[in-house]
């Protein structure tokens, strides 16, 4: 493990961003990139991987929900090491496993080798999200949390949109096999910046008493309050995920299918969706740390369900362009506030676990989304699905007004 360096360094002291800060942030910012350009060139290559290697409609499918368990095994796993070895030291971890078996996705031979190398790469992937969140609350000041972890998450959307941009360009030229490859770069760069990073002050004062991995895990639900806080946030990360993946990895194939749409032509439908998504995140950051995390959550989850309503009975194409914008804003602008909420609610020795294990259960549970969405709509049409989705959010209120406590400001423990 590297020194750390002062409290005043890693941003804790005062309310002045400090340059360690920054590069922590970016560290972690692009980390989560190289995981959103990975999940959804996967939804777009779904189709060439499939006549490629003669895959049923259910094997295609399964290598995007083996993905997320394995980002929930990895999540779970890597989180607790974190609390336990260092950010900086597991991240390097999970970026390697992630980089290799991505990497050798490029050169499956058959479903079930690909489908190995893709459950793997997933456990690289799980452990970014929380540990990156931990990494950067930790070296950013209290009065700008909510605004760090807006711009972490933001790292995920600019590689979604990276791959609806991309992919049309480079899918028919390189192939799927080299879109895996493609796929590494992000994460190399992630390497090469947290390389250069120490741990946060604030981790390695809290290191000098050794606990056990398994602490961590006791730190979540420690007594009644804390579990009735980690029932609320996983509630919150599972809606969060559901409706996320339910609704992005159906939508290139319903606007190619049900209107029409080419493959480069539904890549920028996807991307104002996207856009609209990156707005509502940044919006979010900025409005959680001004009037506090509740009622930004419960703001949003109100935007979502009056905008998936709406969404779901909306069939002209131009319209739908710009709907779903403001669909994107509000459904995912929430992912802005789970790392400060997470990182505000649970102690340094349970912190990266808590980011970890929360939000891979939403994950993993978000899994289904996309099986649940396509199951009605094969059953009924993409916009009933969608317009189901609704419920979801109504839960997600109710989650937040009476499960999760306003911790805006707090110092971390």
């Amino acid at each position: 493990m590297k020194l750390s360096a002062s409290a005043a360094d890693t941003g804790q002291s005062s309310e002045q961003v400090s340059s360690y800060g920054w590069k922590a942030m970016m560290g972690s910012a692009i980390g989560y990139a190289m995981d959103g350009f990975d999940l959804l060139i996967l939804g777009f290559m779904l189709s060439a991987i499939s006549a490629d290697l003669k895959l049923t409609p259910g094997q295609a499918g399964s290598l995007v929900t083996w993905t997320l368990v394995g980002a929930v095994a990895g999540g779970i796993f890597f989180g607790a090491l974190s609390d336990r070895f260092g950010r900086v030291r597991v991240l390097t971890w999970t970026i390697v496993l992630f980089a290799v078996f991505t990497g050798l996705c490029a050169f499956a031979q058959g479903y079930w080798d690909l489908l190995i190398y893709r459950t793997i790469a997933g456990i690289g992937l799980g452990g970014e999200f929380g540990i990156g969140m931990a990494l950067a609350a930790e070296a950013w000041p209290a009065k700008h949390r909510a605004r760090v972890s807006s711009y972490v998450a933001l790292g995920w959307q600019c590689g979604v949109l990276g791959a609806a941009l991309l992919t049309p360009l480079l899918l028919p030229v390189i192939g799927w096999r080299g879109m895996f490859l493609v796929g590494v770069i992000p994460a190399i760069v992630a390497w090469v910046i947290r390389n250069k990073l120490h741990e946060p002050e604030v981790f390695v004062r809290s290191s000098v008493k050794k606990k056990s991995t398994m602490d961590a895990f006791k730190l979540l639900v420690k007594d009644k309050a804390t579990t009735k806080v980690s029932i609320g946030i996983a509630v919150l990360c599972s809606v969060q995920n559901f409706g996320y993946y339910g609704i992005m990895i159906w939508m290139p194939s319903f606007l190619s299918k049900q209107l029409g749409f080419n493959l480069t032509k539904s890549a920028v439908w996807t991307s104002v969706t996207i856009l609209g998504m990156m707005a509502g995140i940044w919006v979010f950051g900025q409005l959680a740390d001004r009037i506090g995390r509740k009622p930004s959550f419960l703001l949003f989850q109100a935007g979502a369900v009056v905008m998936v309503m709406v969404y779901s009975q909306l069939t002209d194409p131009n319209v739908m362009l710009w709907a779903g914008a403001v669909l994107g804003m509000f459904v995912n602008g929430m992912l802005g506030g789970y790392g400060a909420l997470m990182s505000e609610a649970y102690p340094t020795a349970a912190r990266a676990t808590a980011q970890n294990v929360l939000f891979n259960v939403g994950r993993g549970v978000g899994g289904f989304g996309p099986v649940v969405v396509g199951a009605l709509a094969a059953t009924y049409s993409f916009q009933i699905a969608i317009g189901l989705l609704a419920a979801i959010y109504i839960i997600d209120m109710l989650a937040t007004a009476f499960l999760i406590p306003e911790l805006k400001g707090a110092e971390l423990e």
